[in-house]
């Protein structure tokens, strides 16, 4: 017979026993923010998010949308417009064939990783991650009792960052079911070359398990126009969901719009988890993200231009200082960066938050390879960037 504890009202932790849920930690980026969040004169280089607002043209669509009643219950995978309308930009920026029911739209990057986590991983299975990497792939694989293992990148002379492929193969074992890949990279900024992603995705095929590629920051890469993707070499039917978000790119990081590109063989599965999550994203706002995917290519110019002069401006500023090892910026919009003598990175994230009133993230928030690191967002104006590397380079002198 259950206890009767079990079911009495929230607020113990007793009350969530045996709930995975009660075991998620809070994530370090949010254990520094939450100390200070809110204070007028903070300024915030924490979160992954630019300081713009979301262009004019992409909120009228929205708007346009509500106006016209579009309040019901919608396509749980995306309206017949949106997914053609992502098919055909994939087409445009890649140069492939990618049929619209290959894609399903998702509330944000962050439930696209949670519905991939759903769809391939049972309890017991792991998933290889490669990292340094954002937090959420690790909170989604325990989340459905999945094990995350992490193989990281390497630091290279000039302060950058390179993958061992051989680790990974070796990582890979008979419970591994996936391999994790977010490339261009956060919070590094690496990207993964054509050449690597050719032999994971022969290694995968030949293992029988799927690559996870997150390509959130596609757009925004300093060197080309738009960063390698699975989606050029992989075929159609091939092992690869490839994850991708409206937030980085468009500004549009409160709408909560992303998307998957996946066999067609798996959209009845993917339709079954939205129901279950979230029932779908609303109308409305899937106008303002057709808008973005049709109008919006001189805004993520004007969004790759400003990011690529916030990296290097603080590449500059902090470059210069001697105990400070950074690279400069190939792809996303962080700067991953080191003190010397600094080793917690969470204490020195929270006083920089706290004394100097500016904020960070720390490594440890990134899994293995990212303890000894401080992240900062660098898709802020010149201005903004300009005050908090003041305070953040004073903090250092200190010392």
């Amino acid at each position: 017979m259950q206890s009767a504890n079990r079911f009495q009202p929230p607020g113990l932790a007793s009350s969530l026993s045996g709930a995975i849920a009660r075991d998620l930690a809070e994530t370090p980026i949010s254990e520094v923010a939450m100390t200070v969040f809110g204070e007028p004169d903070i300024v915030p280089l924490w979160f992954g998010e630019s300081d713009l607002v979301t262009p004019d043209f992409v909120r009228d669509a929205a708007a346009e949308g509500l106006k016209a009643g579009e309040t019901f219950y919608t396509w749980q995978r995306g309206t017949p417009e949106l997914r053609a309308a992502l098919s055909a930009y994939t087409e445009r920026l890649y140069g492939i064939k990618c049929a619209p029911d290959r894609v399903s739209l998702t509330t944000g990057g962050m439930q696209a990783i949670l519905l991939c986590c759903q769809l391939l991983l049972d309890p017991g299975d792991n998933v290889v991650i490669v990292s340094p990497i954002w937090p959420n792939i690790t909170s989604a694989a325990r989340l459905v009792r999945a094990e995350p293992k992490y193989v990281a990148l390497e630091r290279k002379p000039d302060g950058g960052w390179k993958l061992d492929l051989q680790k990974i193969f070796d990582s890979v074992d008979e419970r591994t079911r996936a391999i994790f890949v977010n490339s261009p990279g956060n919070p590094t900024g690496w990207t993964m070359t054509s050449d690597e992603q050719r032999a994971l995705l022969e290694f995968a095929k030949k293992r029988g398990i799927w690559i996870m590629a997150d390509e959130v920051y596609a757009r925004l890469i300093y060197t080309r126009a738009v960063a390698p993707s699975f989606l050029e070499i992989a075929g159609p039917d091939d092992p690869v969901l490839v994850l991708n978000s409206f937030s980085k790119p468009w500004a549009m990081t409160g709408w909560r719009l992303g998307w998957l590109t996946h066999p067609a063989s798996l959209g009845d599965q993917v339709a079954k988890l939205v129901q279950i999550n979230t029932s779908g994203v609303p109308a409305f706002l899937q106008r303002g993200a057709i808008a973005a995917l049709e109008k919006g290519d001189d805004f993520v110019k004007q969004m790759v231009d400003r990011c690529r002069a916030g990296g290097e401006l603080v590449f500059q500023r902090l470059s210069g200082l001697p105990r400070v090892t950074i690279s400069r910026p190939e792809a996303a919009f962080y700067s991953f960066f080191s003190v010397d003598g600094v080793t917690d990175t969470m204490a020195f994230c929270k006083k920089l938050a706290k004394e100097y009133k500016v904020g960070t993230a720390p490594g440890e928030a990134f899994a293995a390879g990212g303890q000894g690191n401080i992240r900062l967002c660098f898709a802020s104006s010149a201005e903004r960037l300009s005050k908090g590397l003041d305070r953040i380079e004073s903090a250092i002198k200190a010392l």
